[in-house]
């Protein structure tokens, strides 16, 4: 296959990209190199794939007008994965402009290069804030999301929305897949275990808040591709009907949200302890209230991806741990 990859730079892009092109497909990569975090262990990711003549690099940003079109009209793929977009929950309390530019232009420009140049499946990554105020556990994906705490949340829900509408309007099959605390080697510096990891083999003390009580569904990196390769091979068609109850596939395009995490919360407090073991280093630890836009809980409901694919994230904690603080303590020679 040919795949267009956007945000291949980035955490999740990268390690999608290195399993296509390890499955001998061709990825085309888009990323804009944005400084949210070290520009340098983005550089350091395109480098990897680039030692595969099968991977072709764009670099430019997704809010440029004409920049995806033009990308995927070079490319010519058969199908699209949009990964790149401003992260962080916290984040966008403090630069709510990049996420305006990013997540709602961004995905306009992506939908509207699709329609241009239709393809056999789009797929984009949303989140798991995208539920927001929801209390009810696990989240559903046929849940309301109408309570997003941030700015991050809500431009992610917008990014559902503008696709369904692309979807029914010009018959894009589209999957939106929402993700759970994802982590792993080569993750994002901005993450909690990257920045516990850093801080404690610093000597320096840990923020940890609710009191370690907050729990989150972590999901491995490489479960959560394997999770979107599986989805790739699965495009949305109203003519198969549902695949399970509560499937999201929509009545009046083909289009599908799918939630990708283990549907297994762990509490903050015993992440990290995991972490101490495999670092062989105690953390002080300072406790500090939940912040605004923070939930104390996510869990995934699985039924769906299951039905889909066969499988749900299952990489033990304490191994997804112990292989990323072996590459940070390889990369970082730490």
């Amino acid at each position: 296959m040919r795949v267009f990859v956007t945000g291949t730079a980035g955490f999740i892009g990268y390690h999608l990209a290195r399993r296509l092109l390890a499955e001998g497909h061709a990825v085309t990569g888009f990323d804009g190199f944005s400084d949210y975090y070290d520009v340098a262990l983005k550089r350091a990711r395109h480098a990897d794939l680039a030692r595969s003549p099968d991977f072709t690099a764009v670099e430019a940003r997704l809010e440029t007008p004409g920049a995806l079109r033009e990308a995927v009209e070079r490319a010519a793929p058969d199908i699209v994965v949009h990964l790149a977009a401003q992260a962080g929950v916290r984040h966008s309390l403090e630069n709510p402009a990049a996420y305006v530019e990013a997540n709602l232009v961004g995905m306009a420009n992506l939908i509207e290069a699709v329609r241009a140049h239709p393809v056999r499946h789009l797929l984009f990554a949303s989140t798991s804030s995208a539920y927001g105020g929801n209390t009810a556990l696990p989240f559903r994906e046929t849940d309301p999301a109408v309570t997003p705490l941030t700015l991050y949340a809500a431009s992610k829900l917008a990014g559902e929305a503008m696709a369904h509408a692309y979807s029914h309007l010009f018959a894009i099959p589209t999957t939106a897949f929402r993700f759970f605390t994802v982590y792993g080697p080569w993750g994002r510096p901005d993450m909690a275990l990257f920045l516990f990891t850093a801080k404690i083999l610093a000597g320096a003390p840990i923020t940890v808040y609710a009191g370690g009580a907050a729990e989150r569904d972590f999901t491995y990196v490489d479960d959560l591709v394997a999770a979107i390769r599986g989805l790739m091979d699965r495009p949305p068609a109203p003519a198969e009907g549902p695949v399970c109850p509560g499937d999201t596939l929509s009545p009046v395009a083909p289009f599908r949200l799918v939630n990708i995490g283990g549907g297994r919360p762990v509490r903050i407090d015993a992440m990290i302890d995991e972490l101490e073991r495999a670092l062989g280093r105690r953390a002080e630890r300072i406790l500090q209230p939940l912040p605004p836009g923070d939930v104390p809980r996510t869990e995934a409901s699985t039924d769906l991806l299951r039905a889909l694919v066969g499988a749900v994230p299952d990489t033990p904690l304490s191994t997804g741990i112990a292989a990323f603080v072996a590459w940070y303590r390889d990369y970082y020679g730490a």
